[in-house]
């Protein structure tokens, strides 16, 4: 009887709502990939097919091929590699300052860092626009490359100084010890054993910059400078939609976030672990 009763107090409080959060979750990328399947007859018709009758591939083809999606995403790939290379490197070396040295105002100085994520990005749009104007730099993605790193470097130095916290300094000091000075020590030491907290600030800062529309909107006002959502925007008319290619647009750009999750879903747990020790 008690073992009866635990069964449906977990299928209630655990199975139910986890069931119910999946779907909720779920069912709109399952959409979304059904229409991208479907030709443009089968996507109007009535009453809904929720299964493809006929699957096709003609709206990967076509705005992979015909709308410039090949550009966006090369542009999204560029802005999100170079944002993570620079954003890892300041953010571990500044990690790595406020976790070993001691100094006037460490604290006040992390709680700005986090203070500085309750920002509103809309409040960013027209000081960065005039900015970038000014330099000449609208329609450049190094508008962007510096945006995103000035936006995501205060959290991931939080997250990294939490996580170097948990490095041993006695480590560092055996290195220097056997002759390394404190960057061999750094590097030979201290960087392989942050391997999952760097997996961890790269990953997020991959998939804000992936996924960020409203400044990239702002800062170009070239096609061929659009990143992949401001890209996907301008697939849909004032009159027309093609949402066949705007629905397969989509799936291509949720793959290198999968892809990406699912390589480094070990280390972005282990690093999230690290800094929440910290």
């Amino acid at each position: 009887m008690q073992n009866s009763k635990k069964n449906k107090d977990k299928i209630l409080f655990f199975y139910l709502p986890l069931t119910l959060m999946i779907s909720f979750t779920v069912f709109p990328i399952y959409w979304t990939l059904m229409t991208a399947l479907k030709s443009e007859g089968d996507i109007l018709k009535r009453p809904l097919e929720y299964v493809p009758l006929a699957p096709t591939l003609e709206n990967f083809v076509m705005a992979w091929n015909n709308v410039g999606f090949a550009t966006y995403f090369k542009n999204s790939l560029i802005v999100g590699v170079s944002t993570v290379l620079i954003v890892v490197v300041l953010s571990t070396l500044s990690g790595y300052a406020l976790s070993r040295y001691k100094f006037k105002g460490k604290r006040s100085f992390l709680l700005m860092l986090l203070c500085t994520q309750f920002i509103p990005r809309s409040m960013m749009i027209i000081p960065l626009f005039v900015i970038f104007k000014n330099l000449g730099l609208i329609s450049n993605p190094l508008s962007l490359i510096i945006t995103y790193a000035a936006i995501e470097i205060p959290f991931t130095t939080v997250l990294m100084n939490g996580f170097i916290s948990n490095v041993p300094r006695e480590l560092e000091e055996a290195a220097m010890m056997d002759g390394c000075n404190r960057l061999q020590a750094i590097r030979f030491v201290v960087f392989p054993l942050l391997l999952p907290g760097i997996v961890a600030t790269a990953v997020f800062t991959f998939i804000y910059t992936w996924n960020e529309f409203l400044i990239a909107l702002m800062l170009t006002n070239q096609q061929s400078k659009f990143t992949l959502p401001v890209g996907l925007s301008y697939m849909m008319g004032e009159f027309n939609v093609n949402y066949g290619a705007l629905a397969a647009g989509s799936i291509i750009a949720l793959i290198p976030a999968v892809i990406l999750f699912s390589y480094a879903q070990k280390h972005l747990v282990n690093g999230m672990g690290g800094a929440v020790k910290g």
